[in-house]
C-alpha cells in the first residue's frame, strides 16, 4: 500500500513539474505575418513597429532597422528585440541563430544580416518586454 501511495506521489509530481515546464511555453504568441518593409506591423493596440532594410537586399551585408512607436508616434525604447534570419529550403545550413538587435541613440534597433547565398530568406522578428515575449512575426524575401 505504502509503495503504490509513493508511486501515485511520484507520478503526480512529474506530471504537474511537466505542466509547469509547458506552460510558459504555451503564453509565446504564435508566429505572425509581417506586412512588408516600411508598413506599420502593431504589437496590441498601443505600438507598432516598422522594419526596413538600409538597401534592398542582396549578396553581402545588409543593416535591418526597426523602429518602434506608441500610437501617438513617440519612439519605445523599452523593447528587446530579437532577430533571426536563414534560408527555410536548407534549414540550419545558414541560419544565423536568435541575435539581439543593438538600440543606437537615436533609438533604432539596428541588426547587420549578412546574405551569403541567392534565393529565399527568411526573416524572424521577436519582440519582449519585461521579460515577456510579447510580438513574434516572420516574412520571407528572395535575393
Amino acid at each position: 500500500m505504502k509503495r503504490t501511495a509513493f508511486l501515485l506521489a511520484a507520478i503526480l509530481c512529474f506530471g504537474l513539474l511537466a505542466a509547469a515546464l509547458a506552460a510558459p511555453e504555451a503564453q509565446v504568441p504564435p508566429w505572425q505575418d509581417l506586412k512588408a518593409s516600411g508598413k506599420k506591423n502593431w504589437i496590441g493596440d498601443a505600438v507598432y513597429f516598422i522594419y526596413t532594410p538600409n538597401e534592398k537586399p542582396k549578396m553581402g551585408t545588409i543593416i535591418l532597422k526597426v523602429r518602434v512607436f506608441t500610437k501617438s508616434g513617440e519612439k519605445d525604447k523599452s523593447f528587446i528585440v530579437k532577430g533571426q534570419f536563414g534560408m527555410p529550403s536548407m534549414a540550419g545550413a545558414h541560419d544565423s541563430g536568435l541575435q539581439t538587435f543593438a538600440l543606437n541613440k537615436a533609438g533604432n534597433y539596428l541588426l547587420p544580416v549578412n546574405i551569403v547565398m541567392p534565393g529565399e530568406w527568411e526573416l524572424r522578428l521577436t519582440f519582449i518586454k519585461a521579460g515577456k515575449t510579447v510580438f513574434r512575426g516572420r516574412t520571407k524575401f528572395n535575393v
